[in-house]
């Protein structure tokens, strides 16, 4: 799918129908291609009345959906190891049920694995940007 920043609601929309079922989006992309604005874009189209903002120096910020369920936003780009996942909580967030979405999913090398999550890759062409999904772990 190809998209520009005027059809974000539309994206939003399209993409939480086709994550139907997972409970962990990953999201790939580079540095300013838009991954924190698509994510701040999913949790308004979940109802968040949130002010959402990207967790960078913190690495999860957690907000609530507009029928009040949780939803976790990681930032993982300031990691330096997995194991600085795991000291945060990370097991314990997948378990609790609420939704996880996570930004710069490959620094978690292997606690991937053997969960089932949804991959959300962005690239820009032609000032546009290009998302390929594909389903992991299932």
């Amino acid at each position: 799918m190809r998209y520009g920043l005027a059809e974000l609601e539309q994206v939003s929309t399209w993409l939480l129908e086709q994550a139907a079922g997972f409970s962990l989006i990953c999201f790939e992309a580079d540095l300013g291609t838009g991954k924190t604005t698509l994510i701040k874009s999913i949790l308004k189209t979940l109802g968040s009345e949130d002010t959402i903002s990207s967790p960078s120096f913190g690495l999860v910020n957690e907000y609530k959906t507009g029928d009040g369920k949780p939803v976790y936003h990681f930032d993982f780009y300031r990691i330096n190891s997995p194991e600085e996942a795991i000291d945060i909580g990370w097991f314990e967030y997948l378990d609790s049920g609420g939704l996880c979405l996570v930004e710069w999913p490959e620094k978690l090398g292997n606690l991937l694995d053997k969960e089932p999550y949804l991959l959300v890759k962005i690239r820009i062409e032609d000032g546009l940007r290009q998302i390929q999904l594909e389903e992991n772990g299932v």
